[in-house]
């Protein structure tokens, strides 16, 4: 276990003899989810870093009438906790779940406290905070700042750049997609047929032309 997580860039410049204590002090430790398993609950206390390893994970709100809007999704090597562990507020504000099978690397709040004295350690723990950190100043742009159909457009003009090409292939369904707006799904249909109208798009079920 000390060599993988030696490949780890965030613990690649801790010293071995340090990781193996902390691995047998249980507070370095891996666990693997299922797809939909929740990994916390609203006001959960946030008790360790979690570093994804794979999979992928959702923070999401649930609304009064029962509609859930994802409000950040973490993929491999993100981390998730690392605003709230060693804050005088520890609580998670969302629910997070696992929306694929996945495996999550646990650091608890003694070990990170000893690893910031890790110069290497604190740039990349600085630079991962930084990384959420815009994730979710996007977020707040999109609910705050522009209107549905612009959302719409700034989203397919990243997966194509993801996927260098006009045409891109959305890869979630449109239920997970309307969720990512905080929407709705009668509300995106009608905003991605308005756009379709109004030419920017040609649709096909999941595959999309950016005109």
């Amino acid at each position: 276990m000390l060599e993988m997580l030696k490949e780890i860039p965030l613990l690649s410049d801790i010293d071995i003899k340090l990781l193996k204590k902390h691995v047998n002090g249980n507070n370095i430790y891996i666990k693997n989810y299922r797809k939909d398993q929740i990994i916390h609950y609203l006001n959960d206390e946030c008790s360790s870093l979690e570093f994804v390893i794979s999979g992928s994970f959702i923070a999401y709100s649930l609304t009064e009438n029962g509609s859930d809007t994802t409000m950040f999704e973490f993929n491999k090597s993100n981390i998730i906790g690392a605003n709230l562990l060693l804050g005088d507020s520890r609580n998670y504000p969302l629910n997070i779940y696992c929306l694929m099978d996945g495996t999550l690397l646990h650091i608890t709040s003694e070990a990170v406290l000893e690893f910031l004295h890790c110069y290497g350690f604190t740039l990349k723990f600085i630079k991962l905070l930084s990384q959420n950190s815009q994730g979710m100043n996007k977020k707040i742009v999109m609910f705050t700042q522009k209107n549905l159909k612009e959302n719409i457009l700034d989203y397919l003009q990243q997966l194509s750049i993801q996927q260098n090409s006009k045409t891109v292939v959305i890869p979630i369904s449109k239920k997970k997609l309307a969720d990512y707006f905080g929407v709705q799904r009668p509300s995106l249909f009608r905003a991605m047929k308005s756009l379709k109208e109004e030419g920017y798009l040609i649709i096909n079920n999941r595959e999309i032309i950016i005109l």
